[in-house]
């Protein structure tokens, strides 16, 4: 199947992506997501108020500071082990994708007169859990287990996905496999923990290369989500594997990734020094195009991003939208 490509780099152009959305809803608006799941909140009214609101927060950070998005988030889990333990057959998780990629597509529509480029895109999580071992998964158990998921989503109409939090190398082949075979453009996403490396072992260079050799350059970027600077920064050792990174989705706070999904409140740390030490690996690293957040972050951190990373390459400001 001949697969599309994700955008190339683009002088004058950055991405914005979401924060922290799963935390938000969580701890600012106060709905549960069972097994860390978004998509069931679509049969709540008052939590799709909810979303809505964040994703609409987002959208117009992006519109007045003059950048082009990438929207996901809902699905993370809507794949079949998690979409079993949450009661759906295959039939209605299939639907709820669907639906998933719906509300970030009519989200985008308010928008498209605003924002230059509004990339939609469905969100992969890993098949255990994103911070335990998961050693046991093979490259061609990954590759049949995502491909149920990427086949939905290819058959939703979305222009990339998004592997998000990956923490082990066979696992990340696999994926990467299926979405060449589902034809879809794939974002590499991997985390670091606290000794800055993955979680299964290896450094994140080593990982890049390692999937890179046995996918043929598969991903069409890789990214670092859920670490924060002080996790990722001595990761970066410029070798040329670098260039492959074009993302970074830093969490707000250093604290223990575990820990600050079960604080009961938002830990969200300093968001005009989160900008600043993001502008502080831009400039370190001019491939990086593509910013957003994970846990702990929201508009406000969103923001100084966009403001600070802009500033340095020369980006204009947005016009302001009505507030």
């Amino acid at each position: 199947m001949k697969r599309a490509t994700f955008p190339p780099r683009e002088e004058g152009r950055l991405y914005l992506t979401e924060g922290g959305i799963e935390t938000e809803i969580m701890y600012k608006d106060g709905f549960e997501l069972p097994h860390f799941a978004m998509f069931p909140l679509l049969d709540i009214p008052e939590a799709v108020t909810a979303m809505k609101a964040a994703w609409r927060r987002m959208l117009k950070t992006a519109a007045d500071t003059g950048l082009s998005v990438v929207m996901n988030g809902l699905d993370y889990r809507a794949s079949p082990d998690w979409g079993a333990l949450l009661g759906y057959s295959p039939d209605g998780l299939a639907t709820m994708q669907h639906r998933s990629i719906d509300f970030l597509r009519d989200l985008a529509a308010e928008f498209e007169d605003h924002i230059d480029k509004i990339i939609i895109s469905g969100s992969i999580g890993p098949r255990g859990d994103a911070y335990s071992l998961n050693r046991t998964i093979t490259a061609d158990e990954a590759q049949e287990y995502h491909s149920v998921q990427l086949a939905t989503l290819k058959e939703a109409g979305v222009d990339m996905a998004w592997a998000m939090t990956f923490n082990n190398v066979p696992e990340s082949i696999g994926v990467t496999r299926a979405a060449r075979d589902a034809g879809l453009p794939l974002g590499m996403g991997l985390t670091l923990d606290s000794t800055s490396r993955m979680k299964s072992g290896p450094a994140l260079g080593e990982a890049i290369t390692a999937i890179d050799a046995e996918t043929d350059y598969g991903p069409d970027f890789f990214a670092v989500n859920c670490s924060h600077p002080l996790e990722f920064e001595p990761a970066l050792d410029d070798g040329a594997w670098q260039d492959r990174l074009r993302s970074i989705r830093p969490n707000a706070s250093p604290m223990d990734k575990i820990s600050l999904c079960r604080l009961g409140h938002l830990e969200d740390g300093d968001p005009v020094e989160l900008g600043q030490q993001m502008a502080d690996v831009a400039r370190r690293m001019p491939q990086l195009d593509i910013f957003g957040g994970c846990c702990g972050t929201d508009e406000r951190h969103l923001k100084e991003i966009g403001i600070e990373v802009g500033k340095l390459r020369g980006i204009t400001t947005g016009q302001e939208l009505a507030k």
